[in-house]
């Protein structure tokens, strides 16, 4: 898991007997590792979006699978019944579930004395494999970009992954290459992931970066500057349809209408053959709350209520290219889909 120049960042590390995770909420006010010793504090920490990220949340859930292996000390029940807390965790994420379904599956092939070793070297290949992933993302995803500026919403760098990124490392990779000349980025309310966190993590690597509102990107795409939009992905249903963070199908119609391209970069674990169209895919809401006030403090006025949908779903129509480890399907659709990544669920 060796990081390059332009990949400072591991958002999980297994420390010998239990997950040390970077609480992303304090970011970049503070770095605080927590310490996490029981599946349960796992299944707490995605709810609580201490760990946030489709990929990063299949990881560290990987994880809370072998410490509860740990804790079952060889029943079925208790075992099954932790895995089962930790895939309600959050519910649109397909790569929770995925990993969920990998440790099952293990489960049922190896002898309850093994569990808990079996589990751990099943999250540790897991992490492993998500980063090697995201770098031969960066690469196919870079190759596509001509010289210009990117703009980006949400985080979908290291923190968001096992490292690297995914919509970030197509953009690391093709500022390595000397093809992207500035990177804008969504603030991304109400969680501001891109000013707290593609922000520090693009000033860490010295990749220039201007944040702006998302109520701004339509005059920066009219503007011509930038040449692709690149996002990543919490979902990818059958006929190309995405979920992602609560703002990108939004983006995708301000690239058509101003002729920007528009690209979805994302693991295999994020495709779900089994979900034939976007509308199929559970959104999450969350608490009024989180959208009443920024940083703590409450500014709507009092009385007023709101709706936080977390996620939209990007029509298939509004795609470019979905780029993935396996390749890249571009104009996706149904044709594509499956002949890239056939019936795979």
């Amino acid at each position: 898991m060796s990081m390059s120049s332009h990949d400072q960042v591991r958002p999980m590390i297994w420390a010998g007997d239990h997950l040390r995770l970077l609480d992303q909420r304090l970011l970049p006010g503070e770095e605080l590792w927590l310490e996490l010793r029981e599946s349960e504090a796992v299944a707490q920490a995605i709810r609580e979006m201490a760990v946030r990220g489709a990929p990063a949340i299949g990881i560290a859930a990987a994880f809370g699978a072998a410490l509860a292996a740990r804790e079952a000390d060889g029943e079925r029940t208790k075992l099954m019944a932790a895995l089962a807390t930790l895939g309600a965790a959050r519910p649109t994420a397909v790569n929770l579930e995925w990993a969920l379904q990998r440790m099952r599956g293990l489960i049922e092939q190896t002898d309850a004395r093994a569990w808990a070793d079996a589990l751990l070297a099943e999250a540790q290949a897991i992490h492993a494999q998500d980063i090697a992933a995201n770098h031969r993302i960066g690469e196919l995803g870079g190759a596509l970009i001509e010289r210009g500026a990117v703009l980006t919403h949400c985080n979908t760098g290291s923190l968001a992954t096992g490292g690297f990124g995914t919509a970030l490392g197509v953009i690391r990779s093709a500022w390595s290459d000397g093809r992207i000349t500035r990177v804008y980025a969504d603030e991304t309310r109400p969680w501001l992931q891109g000013s707290r966190l593609t922000a520090w993590e693009l000033v860490r690597d010295d990749i220039p970066v201007t944040l702006l509102c998302e109520g701004a990107a339509a005059s920066l795409l009219a503007s011509g500057e930038v040449s692709w939009v690149v996002v990543g992905a919490d979902r990818i249903a059958a006929n190309g349809d995405v979920a992602n963070k609560i703002g990108t199908y939004g983006l995708a119609v301000l690239a058509r209408h101003h002729g920007v391209k528009f690209m979805v970069a994302a693991p295999l674990s994020t495709v779900d053959m089994s979900m034939s169209a976007g509308a199929d895919i559970p959104v999450e809401v969350r608490a009024e709350e989180e959208l009443l006030g920024c940083g703590g403090v409450r500014v709507a006025a009092p009385g007023a209520r709101a709706w936080n949908p977390v996620f939209d779903v990007t029509p298939a129509s509004l795609i470019d290219a979905i780029v993935t480890e396996a390749g890249i399907v571009e104009q996706p659709g149904l044709a594509g889909m499956h002949e890239l990544f056939g019936q795979r669920a």
